[in-house]
This record gives C-alpha cells, sequence and structure tokens, in this order.
C-alpha cells in the first residue's frame, strides 16, 4: 500500500490521449448499493466501446469489491460484472485498455479477476536511492542535504509517505528540513 499505484495509473491515462478516459474509484461510488455500482461499471465500459481508443483505471479493486477479509466477503455483483466486462473484447478497429490498481494479487486470483488482466506489474517502494531521485524529479531545491537522512533507511519507502513526511518537513521557504526530515521518518516508523 501507498507505493503510487493509483497516481501511475491516472499518468499512463492523462498520457495515452485516449478519446474516452475514465477512472472508476471507490470513492465515487461511497453510498451506493452493489448493483448501483455494477451498473455504473457496465456503463462506463459501454461508454468505452463506443469510442475508437479508450482507457479505463479500476482503482482500489478490493473496495471496489466490497472485499472484506474476515468471513471472506466480497460483492459477487460487482465481481462477476467486472470479470464480464474486462473480458469483452472491443469492436473490430477499436482498442479498449483496461488499468485495474490493487494491494493484493493474491485475493485478485482467489477472485479469479486477476486473470482476465494481461499483464501483472507489481509497484514496489522505494528504495533510498530511488526516494532520493523522486524528491529530486519532485523538484527538492536541497536534495543533496535530504540524500544523507535517506541513506540511512534500511526499509524500502512507500511513495504516499515519502511524500507526506516530504511535505510535513518543508520550511518557509519550501526547503526540507533535514532535522525535521529525519524526526519525521522516524515518527512514521521509517528511520
Amino acid at each position: 500500500p501507498g507505493t503510487g499505484k493509483t497516481a501511475l495509473a491516472a499518468q499512463l491515462a492523462l498520457d495515452s490521449k485516449s478519446a474516452f478516459c475514465k477512472l472508476v474509484s471507490p470513492n465515487s461510488m461511497i453510498g451506493m448499493g452493489e448493483h448501483s455500482k455494477a451498473q455504473l461499471i457496465a456503463k462506463t465500459f459501454d461508454d468505452a466501446h463506443k469510442s475508437p481508443m479508450s482507457l479505463i483505471v479500476l482503482d482500489d479493486l478490493e473496495r471496489l469489491l466490497e472485499y472484506v477479509r474476515i468471513g471472506p466477503r466480497f460483492s459477487n455483483v460487482v465481481l462477476q460484472t467486472l470479470l464480464v466486462c474486462v473480458k469483452k473484447a472491443p469492436k473490430v478497429g477499436h482498442k479498449l485498455v483496461v488499468i485495474g490498481t490493487s494491494s493484493s494479487a493474491s485475493v485478485l486470483e482467489q477472485l479469479e479477476l486477476l486473470d482476465v488482466f494481461n499483464v501483472s506489474l507489481h509497484v514496489p517502494p522505494l528504495t533510498p536511492t530511488e526516494a532520493t531521485a523522486a524528491l529530486g524529479q519532485l523538484g527538492v531545491p536541497n536534495v543533496a542535504d535530504v540524500a544523507g537522512v535517506l541513506a540511512g533507511v534500511r526499509e524500502p519507502i512507500p511513495m504516499k509517505k515519502l511524500l507526506l513526511v516530504a511535505e510535513m518537513s518543508l520550511d518557509a521557504s519550501g526547503r526540507i528540513d533535514d532535522t525535521r526530515f529525519a524526526s519525521t521518518l522516524q515518527e512514521a516508523g521509517i528511520l
């Protein structure tokens, strides 16, 4: 969790320049029943099939399915809708890319949803070197100061935590205070 899968999928969608691009997220379905969710998902796929080039991001598949480990419990209506919709081939001459994000490939495998996707990629947390490079890409002016602190990190760092810690460590001039950065990393259980 927190490795940046949603952000990566959203960036891919933006870069695709597809005529139809849609994010299907559990955040936009709060309060909806499982039949309403299934209808919304089916409509999204129907709309995508009308366009010559479409991209759909299915974000946080476990939450879309209302998956709960205890039991386990999930919405079979939503699962069956996803299975049918993702498997359905677009019309001749049309293209459809479907990206799904998940924090648990094993759950998707148990639900037989993993197999409907052609490619499965693991997005790992960042090594300290990658975290330093990421902060540099984000334009952190004093990334060299922060690199020394990150060198002491022994565990991989989820992108979301790195961004949170960096934001919490900014001083008034927009630079990362390396002392505050180190203490915030400690408080977050990373250092």
